[in-house]
């Protein structure tokens, strides 16, 4: 398959608006976490990936993978939550090299309370916009993206 060669008319049409949306859907969503919650969308992402493991605790290592995010960008948010006394840094038990981040009670608390309206304005701006096929091929034309980054790049 030849990668250089340019973009027709519809691929052009696709790649602009995939670039348009996701900057602006990322930029609705941003600001409605800081006003709801104090919380950017790449910390609130962190609290949410908290929340749903196990015992409220993920390795930073695993946390950085499942976010798609480096280490030293995890790390700075993770400061910052710190700071906030929303996550706790701590050694991990199975690994004397690895560090576990762990949600307060404090951090779940928000998370909990930033979560309905950051729920709504999703299903308003996406799910509810589309039909129950395009959510599909969404999902799956994604999937093929993320599958091929992290394949080649990672």
């Amino acid at each position: 398959m030849d990668h250089s060669r340019p973009l027709d008319q519809r691929e052009e049409r696709a790649w602009h608006t995939l670039v348009s949306a996701t900057t602006l859907l990322n930029r609705v969503l941003d600001q409605q976490l800081r006003t709801d919650a104090g919380l950017s969308h790449v910390q609130y992402a962190i609290l949410a990936h908290l929340g749903y493991a196990p015992g409220g605790s993920m390795r930073m290592v695993a946390l950085a993978e499942a976010l798609k995010v480096t280490k030293s960008g995890l790390t700075y948010q993770i400061v910052q939550l710190e700071k906030g006394g929303l996550v706790v840094r701590g050694a991990c038990r199975t690994d004397d090299r690895g560090v576990v981040a762990t949600l307060t009670p404090r951090g779940r608390e928000l998370m909990d309370r930033a979560a309905p309206g950051h729920i709504r304005l999703v299903r308003e701006l996406v799910i509810d916009a589309l039909t129950a096929e395009q959510l599909d091929a969404l999902a799956a034309g994604f999937a093929e993206i993320l599958r091929r980054i992290v394949d080649t790049r990672m």
